[in-house]
């Protein structure tokens, strides 16, 4: 008898714990512009990301880390010299703070968050017209955004803007990028 009490224990702590943590696997998709003074324009391109997150719920508060490897594309233009394209791919570390303000019930619930964002492009590409440009390999980025959780589904939309000058040889370019990712619980 002991041993039954002890296995349904078990178990009610055990599911008890996983919807205190939640974790799985994230794809997302960005759209870069970028923040620049001595470019006259730019163009925003797309690019993607893989990701793992692990959730920790508290009530009506949650904190979310994540990590993974994203790809970021993007083009700068200097009138009268030509076109600079920017491919850069790396990893990716993020952590969230955020509140559940419209429960679903057993379904889910719509939450809002704010964070921070570090990039370490570890592959950097340029196509140019211009002279070589020096990348800076680390971009750090603040973030909020909105999210939808439904069954074990997430789908957040999030807007990061870059801290960082990432033109390290003298120029001003900070990127901004709306970023829309899927993700599902495993528990």
């Amino acid at each position: 008898m002991r041993k039954f009490f002890l296995a349904v224990f078990l178990c009610i702590c055990a599911n008890g714990f996983a919807q205190l943590i939640q974790i799985g696997p994230q794809v997302s998709t960005n759209i870069t512009s970028v923040n620049t003074d001595n470019f006259s324009s730019d163009h925003t391109n797309t690019g993607i990301g893989f990701a793992a997150f692990a959730r920790l719920n508290l009530a009506l508060f949650y904190a979310q880390g994540e990590f993974g490897y994203a790809k970021t594309n993007f083009s700068v233009y200097q009138d009268g010299v030509g076109e600079t394209e920017f491919k850069l791919a790396g990893t990716d570390a993020t952590l969230i703070a955020g509140l559940k303000i419209i429960p679903l019930g057993k379904a889910g619930n719509v939450r809002i968050f704010a964070g921070y964002n570090w990039k370490n492009y570890s592959d950097i590409s340029t196509s140019n017209n211009l002279n070589s440009i020096a990348i800076e390999r680390n971009n750090h980025s603040v973030l909020g955004g909105v999210g939808v959780d439904v069954w074990r589904l997430t789908f957040d939309v999030r807007y990061l803007a870059g801290l960082t000058d990432i033109d390290s040889s003298g120029g001003e370019v900070k990127t901004g990028v709306t970023n829309l990712s899927l993700g599902f619980k495993f528990l």
